[in-house]
């Protein structure tokens, strides 16, 4: 694990493979260890695959006291990361949280961006991504519940009703010991989610994006994912999608090998 420091605070990464940069960033609940299962592949297919654990992520022991846990924040660290590499541009593929991240990346700092995949960007939509006369959704009414229990001390069952947000009924029983424990290790991090500041999908931001984008959703997720993505598909220019066999909204760790070769082959395309 190697470190970079950004705006006073050390980002922990690992790195494999030597080749253009693809930077791998991690949803909620999660951290640099999620893109195990892409590492090898990544760099075996030529590309320099690079891991970050977002500020106050896992390595960090956060007790969610304090500032620096915003979209702003996690956006700016990112882009200064990306800026100290000295590769210039990168290909930055997001997962859920990390995949809105990446989406505000792609729109304010075109720039370091060179090819763009959003793998279910968690979120949801304004009024001019909705259809007339839909009520917008608001994020904190859809976690707000895991946030309290959380905060009262009810780790486990805060985790769980995450969990099901995320994956439906019983999804914390069907993930592995190992992604578990990635979320009892980042569970404080819960608690700066809803005052991060994360703002809805806009259109007009949508339609600003100008890098070649990939939308990658799970054949088996869940409709809100799925809502997200259609309206991103149909306002971001070109962007081409991707569905995922047997996975839902943890894709690359339900089907690493068919999302490795699903966005692989979207990195080598001219």
């Amino acid at each position: 694990m190697r470190h970079l420091r950004i705006d006073g605070y050390d980002i922990a990464f690992v790195e494999q493979g030597s080749g253009p940069p693809v930077l791998l960033v991690h949803g909620s609940l999660s951290d640099l260890r999620h893109w195990a299962p892409q590492m090898p592949s990544f760099a075996a297919a030529g590309f320099r695959a690079i891991a970050p654990s977002l500020r106050h992520f896992w390595p960090e022991h956060w007790d969610g006291s304090g500032g620096g846990f915003t979209i702003d924040r996690h956006v700016a660290d990112l882009a200064g990361f990306i800026a100290a590499l000295g590769t210039g541009p990168v290909h930055l593929v997001g997962h859920s949280r990390g995949g809105h991240i990446a989406f505000r990346i792609a729109e304010r700092h075109p720039g370091l961006v060179r090819r763009l995949v959003l793998a279910e960007p968690a979120g949801v939509l304004d009024a001019t991504l909705l259809p007339p006369g839909t009520q917008p959704a608001s994020y904190a009414d859809l976690i707000g519940g895991a946030v309290e229990l959380v905060r009262r001390g009810e780790v486990e069952a805060g985790l769980r009703s995450f969990a099901e947000y995320t994956g439906g009924p019983g999804a914390w029983e069907r993930r592995t010991e190992e992604r578990r424990q990635f979320a009892r290790d980042n569970a404080m991090t819960l608690l700066g989610q809803l005052g991060e500041g994360r703002k809805p999908y806009e259109r007009a931001a949508a339609e600003s994006i100008r890098a070649p984008t990939l939308l990658v959703g799970g054949a088996l997720t869940q409709p809100a994912f799925t809502r997200v993505l259609d309206a991103l598909e149909g306002a971001i220019p070109g962007a081409r999608r991707a569905s995922i066999p047997d996975a839902g909204h943890s894709m690359s760790r339900d089907n690493p090998a068919a999302f490795d070769a699903a966005v692989l082959d979207f990195l080598r395309a001219t």
